[in-house]
């Protein structure tokens, strides 16, 4: 049993030492600021995103570093995880790139606005959080395909573009969006040269299509070609 005397030289030694500690780490928080948080990078685009960002109350419905509504997605990492065109694409017309599916108002940014939003969101995915927030899995899982074949879909053959544009809309191995038909065994249905004409332009393919124009390369349009042709069964030997 303490004393009275050593209880209290108890309590106010481990609050002096606790408020120690505290100050200390403080401290050392806010000299990381800076480094984690890239502050030398914040340019005239990137305040003028967080201008917007804050102006058209996004975070109404979206979250961003943690904080905001959980209406819609998380876009703290939404630049890594979309990329720069799905960004574009998705302020210039949200209905579009997601027909009868999207409720996002379509705030008829300018381009200009357009561009210090994606600078806004790429110094934002750019600090250092520490993990947060865990990055979705997009890799492939391993799904049961038809008796006596097998799903030719390798991890390492998924082009960055369709982890950020087309499993949007597209479920590939049990992963992705609804709004699209599954491309599962694509590469059975559709020759690349399909393929092809499709990625350039959906709708002069098919006039009704819901699938919208993307902002897409003619590289990328290769790179997709060839590994949708890859998504074919072949019988087991």
């Amino acid at each position: 049993m303490l004393t009275k005397s050593a209880a209290r030289a108890f309590f106010i030694g481990g609050t002096v030492l606790c408020s120690a500690a505290f100050i200390a780490l403080t401290v050392d928080t806010a000299a990381r600021v800076p480094a984690q948080t890239h502050g030398d990078q914040i340019t005239a685009e990137v305040a003028r995103g967080k201008d917007i960002w804050d102006e058209s109350n996004c975070m109404g419905c979206h979250t961003l570093l943690g904080e905001g509504g959980y209406y819609a997605p998380e876009l703290t990492k939404v630049y890594e995880r979309r990329g720069p065109e799905f960004i574009r694409a998705m302020l210039r017309d949200p209905e579009k790139m997601y027909p009868g599916q999207r409720k996002m108002k379509n705030y008829h940014f300018s381009e200009k606005q357009i561009e210090d939003l994606v600078e806004f969101f790429k110094w934002i995915g750019n600090m250092d959080l520490q993990g947060f927030p865990p990055k979705p899995s997009l890799m492939q899982v391993a799904m049961p395909a038809a008796a006596g074949t097998q799903v030719l879909a390798t991890v390492g053959t998924r082009p960055q573009v369709f982890n950020q544009l087309c499993v949007a809309c597209h479920v590939l191995s049990g992963q992705g969006g609804n709004v699209g038909p599954k491309l599962d065994l694509v590469g059975d249905r559709l020759q690349a040269d399909y393929l092809t004409r499709w990625l350039r332009d959906p709708a002069a393919v098919k006039a009704d299509t819901k699938m919208p124009k993307l902002p897409l390369s003619e590289e990328q349009i290769q790179e997709l070609v060839a590994f949708l042709s890859q998504q074919k069964s072949e019988a087991k030997p």
